[in-house]
Formats: C-alpha cells, structure tokens, sequence
C-alpha cells in the first residue's frame, strides 16, 4: 500500500518548508510523487522522506 501525504504534512514530518518543497518542485530537485489535477495539491510518498533528509544532508556539507 502506497502511503501518499499532501505537502503540508509531508513538510511537518521532514521540517522543511511549504515553500521550499514548492522551489524543490520548480527546480526538478523533488518532484511530487503525484499532483491532483483537478486541485493542484502535492503529493509525496513516505519512502521521499528518506530523498528529502538526502537533500538536507548534501546541503549542511555545502552544495547548493
């Protein structure tokens, strides 16, 4: 079973910002598991955390 978290919960769980997430998206960086389109709502998949904390971690040794 697939576990999907719309962006507000995925951003409490990893404490990265809404709009970080969204500039992550823009960039091709993280891209939502799926979009709805009818709504435009953002939706992860639990095992991004694991992409996400990645990310975090290439950012505190400096990359950008």
């Amino acid at each position: 079973m697939v576990i999907l978290l719309r962006i507000g919960e995925f951003s409490k769980k990893t404490g990265v910002s809404i709009r970080s997430l969204r500039y992550y998206d823009e960039i091709d960086l993280l891209k939502p598991a799926e979009i709805d389109l009818f709504t435009g709502y953002r939706y992860y998949r639990e095992e991004q955390v694991n992409d996400l904390e990645i990310i975090n971690k290439l950012k505190s040794l400096g990359f950008t």
